[in-house]
């Protein structure tokens, strides 16, 4: 009989547990993620959230960035073209 409730008991506060980190896993997962957060930006010096080349827009404002056209050259030189003939 006393394996009996040891066995409960324990099955009891495996439940309870299960329970509970199933409920408190949303704010743990928030606090690492704030943690992680002001991790980043004190390593980075807050440079994060800031862009010095881009001005500052009123609310309203639209502007559009458009990246830098790289155009590359092809060369038509590839390499020396070799006739090959069949021998029988």
């Amino acid at each position: 009989m006393t394996f009996l409730k040891t066995l409960l008991i324990i099955l009891l506060v495996y439940l309870g547990l299960k329970i509970l980190f199933r409920l408190a896993k949303p704010y743990l997962l928030r606090y690492i993620a704030k943690k992680a957060g002001t991790h980043f930006e004190k390593s980075f010096g807050g440079f994060a959230n800031q862009n010095p080349n881009q001005p500052k827009n009123k609310e309203g404002d639209i502007s559009i960035d458009k990246a830098p056209s790289n155009k590359q050259t092809s060369k038509n030189t590839v390499g020396e073209y070799v006739d090959f003939e069949e021998i029988d």
